[in-house]
C-alpha cells in the first residue's frame, strides 16, 4: 500500500473506530517478526466476521510432538494462549504423525465448538476434509508448518519451505565450487515442509555437477540423523557436504565425525541452541535458515486477532534472512539446553523452565 493511499485509508479507521466499524488494519496486527502478506491474489477477511464476546475457546491440531523443534512450538502455542485472559480454554490435541488421528482430533474439536481452530498439517491431505467442516460450522481456520490442498482455511501463515532448502542448497554450492558429493538429509516423509525443503534443494543444485551421494529420512529427529549419518559414513565416508533438513540431525552428523574422528565437512543447520553451540565450538562451516518455533504463538495471534473482529489477509509466509556466523553468537544461550530453539516467545522464566541447564 502506498503511503498516501494508507495514510487516506487510516483516516478512515479512526471514523471506523468511532462509529464502531473495524478496529484495526490487517498490516496492524502483529502475527510474528519476519511473517508478511503473501504476494498476489491475497484477500482480506471481512470485518467482524469472527468477533465474539470472551471468554473463547481456541482448538489445535498439532501434527506431532516428535522432535525438540514441534515439542518447543507446541510450548510456544500454549504460552501465548495463557498469557490472554480472553482465552478461556485452549484445547491441545497431539496427531503423534498419525493422519487417522488428526482426522479424528479436529473432528473432536469440531464437537467441543471451539471459536477457532489451529491446524498444523501432517501430510498435504490429512486436514483437508476437517478444514472444510469447520469452515462451513462458521469456525475460522488457521494453518500454519504444513500445507494443504484445500484453500478453504480462513488464514494460512507459511514458512517458506522452498526458500529454506535453496538456502542451504545455495551455500553448500558455493563452498563446494559446483562440483562434489553431499549427502541429504530429510525429514518425516509426506510431511509438506520435507518436501518443500527438498525441492529449494534440486532446485539450488540444477546446473551444477554436485550430487546426492546418499539421500534417506531421520525425522528431524536426533536418533533419526545418527543412524542415517552412520549408515552413509559407514559406506562410503568420501563426501564433501552435508544438506540436512534439520538441526537435530545436523547435531547428530557432526557427533559421527567426532566419533570417527574424521574432518566435518560443510554443513548446513538451523535455529537450535544445541547446533549453534557446536558450530562456535567446533568451529563449524555453516549456514542456519530460519524458521522459529515462534510459529505456534502466531497462530494463537491470528485466532485471537478474528476473534476479536480484525481483519487478517488470507495468506502470509515467513521468510527471514538466514543467520550466518557472524550473528551467530548473539542467539547462543550457554544456560539453556540443546533443546532450545529460537526465535521463540516464550519468556525467560519460561525458557529456564523447559531448557534450564541445571548446575
Amino acid at each position: 500500500m502506498q503511503p498516501l493511499a494508507k495514510m487516506a485509508c487510516r483516516a478512515v479507521l479512526a471514523a471506523c473506530v468511532l462509529f464502531g466499524g473495524p478496529a484495526a488494519f490487517a498490516e496492524d496486527v502483529h502475527l510474528m517478526n519476519g511473517v508478511v502478506p503473501r504476494e498476489g491474489d491475497n484477500p482480506l477477511t471481512k470485518p467482524d466476521a469472527f468477533k465474539k464476546a470472551p471468554p473463547w475457546k481456541i482448538g489445535m491440531s498439532h501434527f506431532g510432538l516428535s522432535n525438540t523443534w514441534t515439542i518447543q512450538m507446541a510450548h510456544d502455542a500454549e504460552a501465548e494462549a495463557a498469557r490472554n485472559p480472553s482465552i478461556g480454554q485452549f484445547l491441545f490435541r497431539n496427531a503423534d504423525l498419525s493422519q487417522t488421528k488428526q482426522v479424528a482430533d479436529i473432528e473432536d474439536l469440531i464437537a467441543q465448538h471451539v471459536d477457532a481452530l489451529i491446524v498444523t498439517p501432517l501430510t498435504p491431505t490429512s486436514a483437508d476434509a476437517g478444514i472444510r467442516k469447520a469452515v462451513a460450522a462458521g469456525i475460522p481456520v488457521i494453518v500454519h508448518t504444513g500445507l494443504t490442498e484445500t484453500d478453504a482455511y480462513t488464514v494460512d501463515l507459511q514458512g517458506g519451505g522452498v526458500y529454506f532448502g535453496k538456502v542451504m542448497g545455495d551455500f553448500l554450492v558455493r563452498q563446494l565450487g559446483g562440483k562434489g558429493s553431499i549427502w541429504v538429509l530429510r525429514g518425516v516423509p509426506s510431511h509438506p515442509e520435507d518436501i518443500n525443503r527438498y525441492k529449494g534443494l534440486v532446485e539450488a543444485l540444477k546446473g551444477t555437477d554436485i550430487k546426492i551421494a546418499a539421500e534417506d529420512y531421520g525425522n528431524w529427529e536426533y536418533d533419526g540423523g545418527k543412524k542415517l549419518c552412520e549408515t552413509f559414513y559407514l559406506n562410503n565416508p568420501d563426501v564433501q557436504g552435508i544438506w540436512s533438513s534439520g538441526a537435530d540431525m545436523a547435531r547428530a552428523c557432526v557427533d559421527v565425525f567426532e566419533q570417527y574422528g574424521a574432518k566435518i565437512p560443510p554443513i548446513t543447520g538451523e535455529g537450535n541452541n544445541g547446533f549453534f553451540k557446536l558450530w562456535r565450538d567446533k568451529d563449524l562451516t555453516s549456514i542456519a535458515p530460519e524458521y522459529g518455533p515462534e510459529q505456534g504463538a502466531a497462530g494463537v495471534r491470528a485466532a485471537v486477532a478474528l476473534l476479536e473482529g480484525k481483519q487478517l489477509y488470507k495468506r502470509y509466509v515467513y521468510n527471514p534472512e538466514p543467520i550466518t556466523v557472524d550473528k551467530r553468537n548473539q542467539y547462543i544461550r550457554d544456560d539453556l539446553s540443546d533443546a532450545y530453539w529460537f526465535p521463540t516467545a516464550l519468556s525467560d522464566e519460561k525458557k529456564q523452565e523447559y531448557y534450564g541447564v541445571k548446575k
